[in-house]
């Protein structure tokens, strides 16, 4: 594979001739460049009335190369042939080279360019690129092409501080002018080539050289400085990946190019594989092209029910300049939001908050004066619940993570949970397969309620900038959330139209409870401390609730967890073979339930839903709910409900539950890694109706 590099425009704050001046100064050796090791001029020749110089040079430079593949190859160093063509008139230089040492199985080709600037007459711009095509080489192609890459792009800036030291070396001896150049008298033309060991000075003139078309800047083109400035420190190769991909874009996308901090976090997203960073963007680009996402800022306007209930906003910046974002996530009803507005609503306001992102580092970058390019956002959780497992909003929420991870790459520079409950683990171990690696590293966890102490929030954010619902000093004007009324639901039909929440019936189970018939689900569980969630709406009918375990051996049909069936009742209840592990719930018509369970022993557990029956016509008696059963009315002769169970593996959960008890002082990193240390947790439940 062929790889190339190219480089931004860089700027010499000096006139044309003086900068050639100090480029003259770097031949025939230059100690500053220490592979450079001398040069030897092979021919030269001037046009006719002085204003093209052409002068071909042989270059050798030190080969810095481990050392067993120096004594494979047989050489020291390697011979590169420059062509420089000079043209005073037009105040340009354009530099060709390739290597002549191992021609026939490496071909480097490096294409330089000093020019005027194209608004400022009396500063020169610079540009460089070039190409390496390893063919063959002992088998080390691989290896030769990472080490040449990385010694030439390492070389790349050194260059540029050379011409500027030689620049300094005659302002100090007093040059800081010298004059263009002025046509002459016509000279007779005169052919001439210098061998090896001829000097620089006293060059002839000689008939003229085809001038290769010039290689000026313009805007279009990235200056260094700029990058620098607006974009932050890269390395040469960074550079190089930046402007190719931006020449890409200006040549082959039809509409608006992006902005280059946004071209960036692409490239950052791909650890600045130029490749992979390019079908990345293609991909994103389509995608804002289709959705119409260019124009969103000036087209979206969240319903009113959003914004009273939509518990999340922007609020001043972090203690590094980032702009700040609050989410009360555990204030926020996320199912009746999405009961009320729809899925495709919620997506757009996220969007919306990206897209808002984006201008405010932009703002931020100029009030700062340096490069800020994401934003830190700090997530509350007090209120979060099992409710918040609905699994249509967990499923919605993965859809939202993914399309922000694939258009929006590298603005969360920082995520701070707060006030994190013990259920929080349920939902991390959740979605956290879903965030890729890099962006994990930026979740920071606080578990404490008071989060203002060492180790805190001060850390990260100014003292007047702590918000007061976190005991902080700034009225912060984030909404505050809260349950969204059923009756602004929308209809049933339209959200089927919508196909937005029917998209789940391939995801949960319907079931019938008749009276004396109760329905269950055997999960087999291998391990202990696994975790069992479950969710389920009851459609119809009254239903009580209740979770049994038995260490029994597994039995065919229910090693895998979800699998259904009916199981011998009898015993069940005061019987030695199952102990009830969670007290029973009524649950009316029309209630969602979400719960979890974190398993202590392995075995088999058993979900039941049993019919609530009329005094005197109990069909299963279970400890300790008799007198629920009784003094509940017949609710009708079949119950139905909807429901969906999973079981989170041990490995994952304890992991997560690690990160949350290791945060109980201060913000650490959260992880879902497994935790070998962490201690057996006692089992515990959540069950919450809405």
């Amino acid at each position: 594979m062929v790889q190339k590099y190219q480089s931004p425009v860089r700027i010499y704050k000096y006139p044309f001739e003086l900068v050639m001046a100090a480029y003259e100064k770097r031949f025939p050796t230059c100690p500053h460049i220490p592979v450079f090791l001398g040069s030897e001029v092979l021919s030269e020749s001037r046009s006719a009335d002085g204003a093209v110089h052409v002068v071909e040079r042989s270059c050798r430079l030190r080969v810095e190369a481990p050392r067993l593949l120096r004594k494979i190859a047989g050489v020291e160093h390697v011979v590169f042939v420059q062509r420089n063509v000079l043209n005073w008139k037009e105040r340009r230089l354009l530099i060709e080279a390739h290597n002549q040492t191992f021609a026939s199985r490496v071909v480097v080709n490096e294409n330089c360019s000093y020019a005027v600037h194209p608004e400022n007459e009396e500063w020169t711009c610079f540009e460089q690129s070039a190409s390496l095509d390893i063919r063959s080489f002992f088998g080390f192609e691989s290896a030769l092409e990472k080490i040449a890459m990385k010694q030439y792009t390492a070389n790349v800036r050194r260059g540029k501080e050379v011409i500027e030291y030689y620049l300094q070396e005659l302002i100090s001896q007093g040059v800081s002018h010298l004059p263009r150049w002025t046509p002459g008298p016509a000279h007779e033309e005169l052919a001439h080539t210098r061998g090896p060991g001829s000097r620089e000075a006293g060059r002839p003139s000689c008939s003229p050289a085809p001038i290769p078309e010039t290689l000026a800047a313009d805007g279009d083109k990235l200056d260094a400085a700029y990058i620098e400035r607006r974009l932050g420190h890269l390395t040469p190769l960074q550079e190089s990946c930046l402007v190719q991909l931006r020449r890409w874009l200006q040549e082959t996308h039809e509409g608006k190019i992006p902005k280059d901090e946004h071209i960036l976090r692409f490239l950052r997203a791909r650890d600045f594989r130029l490749e992979k960073a390019r079908e990345m963007l293609r991909q994103s680009l389509s995608w804002r092209r289709q959705h119409q996402v260019d124009s969103l800022l000036q087209t979206w306007r969240p319903p009113a029910l959003l914004e009273e209930f939509y518990a999340g906003g922007w609020h001043y910046q972090d203690i590094d300049g980032r702009p700040l974002y609050i989410l009360r996530l555990g204030q926020m009803d996320t199912k009746g939001l999405m009961k009320a507005v729809g899925e495709e609503a919620l997506l757009r306001h996220v969007l919306s908050v990206n897209e808002e992102g984006q201008k405010r580092c932009e703002g931020n970058t100029k009030q700062f004066g340096r490069p800020i390019s994401s934003w830190t956002c700090l997530v509350d959780l007090e209120g979060l619940n099992m409710r918040h497992l609905w699994r249509p909003g967990v499923r919605a929420l993965l859809r939202m993570i993914t399309v922000v991870e694939d258009n929006y790459p590298e603005t969360l520079g920082r995520l701070l949970i707060v006030r994190a409950p013990r259920v929080f683990p349920v939902l991390w171990t959740l979605i956290s397969p879903f965030i890729n690696d890099t962006t994990r590293q930026k979740f920071l966890i606080y578990s404490g309620s008071n989060c203002q102490g060492p180790g805190g929030l001060a850390d990260y954010l100014e003292k007047d900038v702590i918000p007061d619902f976190l005991g902080g000093q700034c009225v912060c004007n984030v909404p505050e959330g809260g349950l969204v009324p059923k009756s602004l639901y929308l209809p049933e039909e339209e959200l089927e139209h919508a196909d937005e929440l029917r998209q789940w019936a391939d995801t949960y189970q319907a079931a019938s409870v008749l009276r004396g018939a109760p329905h269950e689900v055997a999960v087999g569980i291998p391990e202990g401390e696994s975790v069992i969630t479950w969710d389920f709406d009851v459609l119809q009918g009254d239903v009580v609730f209740s979770l049994y375990h038995t260490r029994r051996a597994l039995g065919p049909g229910i090693q895998e967890p979800g699998a259904s069936g009916r199981l011998e009742a009898r015993g069940r209840g005061r019987g030695m073979d199952y102990s009830r592990v969670e007290a029973p719930l009524v649950c009316r018509a029309g209630d969602s339930i979400q719960g979890s369970h974190v398993a202590r022993w392995p075995g088999v557990y058993l979900l039941q839903w049993q019919m609530l029956v009329p005094p005197g016509n109990v069909a299963c008696s279970l400890p300790g709910v008799d007198d629920v059963l009784t003094a509940l009315h017949s609710p009708g002769p079949t119950c139905k409900l909807l429901y969906y169970c999973e079981v989170l593996a041990s490995e994952d959960f304890r992991g997560s539950m690690s990160s949350l008890e290791s945060c109980t002082s201060g913000f650490s990193q959260l992880s879902a890694a497994t935790s070998s240390s962490s201690s057996s947790q006692s089992h515990s439940s959540s069950l919450i109706s809405r």
